[in-house]
Order: C-alpha cells, then sequence, then structure tokens
C-alpha cells in the first residue's frame, strides 16, 4: 500500500484560515490543494497557536472542515516561551491505526523545548514526527543553542530509530548543500546556511537517515522536471524571489534509511503566487 503524506509550514493558521488579505486567500487555496492531494497524515509547522481556547477553537473548526476525516493534535508555545511562537500540528486519517501521540522535549537549551517545536505519532509499523527547526536568528544570535538543538534532536530520531522506522519532516531550518540555495556564495553567514547549520545536517542523515528528495531526484540543482523548482522557501519580502526562482530547499521529509527504497515520490506542491513555505508531499 502506497501512503501520502504532507508537510507544510503554513506561518499562522489564523492567517490562513481566517485571514481576509489576499495572501490568506492563497494560503486557503493552497490548504483546497492538500485536501485534494486526500493525505494519511498532515504536518503543520509554525501555527502560531495560543491558549486563547476560543479563537483557537474557531481556527481549528475552520480547519477541520476541510479536512472532517482526520483527527487533529496540536502543541502550543508554553511559559516561559513567548507566547502564539512556532507551534506544531498533525492531522491523521481516522480509518489509520489509532497512532500513539508523544509531545518530546529533547533536552534542547533557551526555552525551545517549550516552543512547541515536536510531534510525533507512533503508529504500529513505524513513526511519523515532525519538527519546526529553531531558526539561527538575526546576527546568528541563536546559533549555539541551535547546534545543540541539532545535537539534541538528532539523538531523539536514533533513538526512535532503534525501535522502529522513522518518517521525520518539517521546516528543519537548513539548506544542506550549495546546490539547495539559489545563491550559496552571498548566504554562507545567513541563518540556515551556516558551515555549523550544514554540518549538523549531515550528521543527521550519517544517522541513518535519508533525505527523500535526493534519494527521488539526485543532484538536481534549481530545477527538476520540467522545469519545477526545488525549494520549499521564497522570501516573502523578495517581491520577484518566486518569479527568478530565488529560493532556499530547508522544508524535508527524511526517512530511516531502511525505509529509502520505498519512496515513490518526494516533492514541494504547487503554491501558485503565493511566496514563504510551500507544502512537501511524500509517496512511501
Amino acid at each position: 500500500m502506497v501512503h501520502t503524506l504532507v508537510s507544510w509550514n503554513i506561518d499562522s493558521l489564523n492567517a490562513a484560515l481566517l485571514g481576509n488579505s489576499a495572501r490568506g486567500s492563497l494560503s486557503l487555496n493552497v490548504v483546497e490543494s492538500i485536501r485534494d492531494l486526500n493525505p494519511d497524515v498532515l504536518a503543520i509547522q509554525e501555527t502560531k497557536l495560543n491558549d486563547d481556547r476560543k479563537k483557537t477553537d474557531t481556527i481549528l473548526k475552520a480547519l477541520m472542515q476541510y479536512f472532517p476525516d482526520y483527527e487533529e493534535v496540536h502543541r502550543i508555545s508554553e511559559p516561559p516561551a513567548r507566547r502564539g511562537y512556532a507551534g506544531t500540528m498533525m492531522l491523521y486519517r481516522k480509518d489509520l491505526p489509532k497512532p500513539e501521540v508523544t509531545y518530546p522535549k529533547i533536552g534542547a537549551p533557551d526555552t525551545m523545548d517549550d516552543e512547541g517545536r515536536m510531534i510525533t505519532l507512533e503508529f504500529p509499523d513505524c513513526f511519523v514526527t515532525t519538527v519546526y527547526t529553531p531558526n539561527a536568528g538575526s546576527g546568528l544570535v541563536r546559533l549555539e543553542p541551535r547546534g545543540h538543538w541539532d545535537d539534541c534532536y538528532r539523538a531523539y530520531l536514533k533513538k526512535l530509530d532503534a525501535s522502529k522506522p522513522v518518517l521525520a519532516c518539517g521546516d528543519f531550518n537548513v539548506a544542506h548543500e550549495e546546490i539547495d540555495i539559489a545563491n550559496p556564495q552571498s548566504n554562507h553567514h545567513s541563518a540556515g546556511f551556516t558551515d555549523q547549520e550544514r554540518s549538523k545536517f549531515g550528521q543527521l542523515l550519517d544517522a541513518g537517515f535519508t533525505d527523500t528528495f535526493r534519494k527521488v531526484h539526485g543532484q538536481a540543482a534549481g530545477f527538476f522536471d520540467n522545469q519545477r523548482s526545488i525549494y520549499t522557501w521564497f522570501a516573502q519580502r523578495a517581491m520577484t524571489s518566486k518569479a527568478n526562482n530565488s529560493g532556499w530547499r530547508i522544508d524535508y521529509w527524511l526517512t530511516s534509511d531502511r525505509l529509502a527504497d520505498r519512496v515513490q515520490a518526494c516533492e514541494p506542491v504547487d503554491t501558485g503566487s503565493r511566496r514563504d513555505h510551500l507544502p512537501i508531499l511524500l509517496r512511501i
């Protein structure tokens, strides 16, 4: 049986589902595209939900109108972390075996473990886990704790992998190789493309995990399959970033190496003119 899974950094569920802006309309179009893919699991990062239960219920009601056949679990940022920051969510089909849901804390520094950055679903045959990796920040102010996060996250995935195979997705906030970014030379000191972050991601792959996009598409740079962009993020503030294909590939589906040969497809989902993150589809 082939399973379809989708991961997307939505950059605010509220803005996407209840906003009246032009960008909100574009975001709703993406939600509809994901719905039409009928994924078994949908992982969402940067939900920006908070502890306002009434508002959250309104947002969830709007979302679940698109996904009535799914169960939903989510995690918000909690004190001492900033309110309404980061956050993750997972939806899974009701006809799947009911997974055990965990909200991991991995021993990360600063407030990173309190920012709602990870959810894991344990199914009978595998783990499906999503992550919103902390950004190293403007001026790389969070680069050192980001390195500690990467070490803790790698140890966590290795522990899961020792039990059963892993599918790990999300916004990893790193372009691994120069072919994963449109302008590598000018970004070597930018958050998401420092030597440290790239090395740590390489260590994660070396620990027994496969970048499924590269498994399917090899060393494709810039474009793949009839001029489709490889990139998963385009800067919102740069009006021509998408038109010029000036992007970064920072969103991934990873699998345990022993599952890699089962991957049938991994690719970004078209978002039209909407900039920011693209959803990533995996078929396995």
